[in-house]
Order: structure tokens, then C-alpha cells, then sequence
């Protein structure tokens, strides 16, 4: 937004001392897309804050990474069954479509 200071993120997720609650609430957002480093840290944190403030979540597997294979596998599995759905960017690019 014109004017406004964006503050570098401190915390693992997206949304903790950050203004983008307010800023997606303004954009009337109501489905994210989230993608970025450390599918187990500040990734999954960025998904599960996102689902507790009623966001539908979109989580495409291969635009997330994290240092270790099993670490990545084990928190899409898990963020897939409580958070977020889960799938390659051509399977969101085509939810996305749909909405």
C-alpha cells in the first residue's frame, strides 16, 4: 500500500508482527497460495496461522523446500491433512482456475 513501511519478517510465519492480516483483509482475500523455504518451518507456520485466521490454503509441493526430503515429506503429508490443500502447481494453477 502507498506510504506504508513493510518491516522485514523476524519470526517464522508470514502473518506473526506483520501488517498482512490487515493487508489481505483489505484485498478481500480469501484463498493464499503459499510457497517458499523450509516446508517445515516457516512454511508450515505461515500455513497453519493462515488457516486459523479462515484463509483457504493452497500449498503447491513443488514451489516449497526444505533441507531434508523426509522433513519436506512428513509436513506436507501432515499440512495436507489439517491445513491446506496440497498439490502440484499445475493441480492449484487449475483450482485456481475453478474459483
Amino acid at each position: 500500500m502507498p506510504g506504508d513501511i513493510l518491516l522485514p519478517k523476524k519470526h517464522p510465519s508470514a502473518f506473526f508482527a506483520t501488517a498482512l492480516t490487515s493487508h489481505l483483509i483489505d484485498l478481500q482475500a480469501d484463498t493464499l497460495v503459499v510457497t517458499g523455504c523450509s516446508t517445515s518451518g516457516c512454511v508450515r507456520s505461515s500455513v497453519v496461522d493462515a488457516f486459523a485466521l479462515n484463509f483457504k490454503v493452497l500449498v503447491p509441493e513443488d514451489a516449497v523446500y526444505d533441507r531434508s526430503r523426509v522433513s519436506h515429506a512428513v509436513n506436507l503429508f501432515d499440512m495436507s491433512e489439517k491445513y491446506a490443500d496440497v498439490a502440484p502447481t499445475a493441480g492449484i494453477t487449475e483450482t485456481l482456475r475453478k474459483i
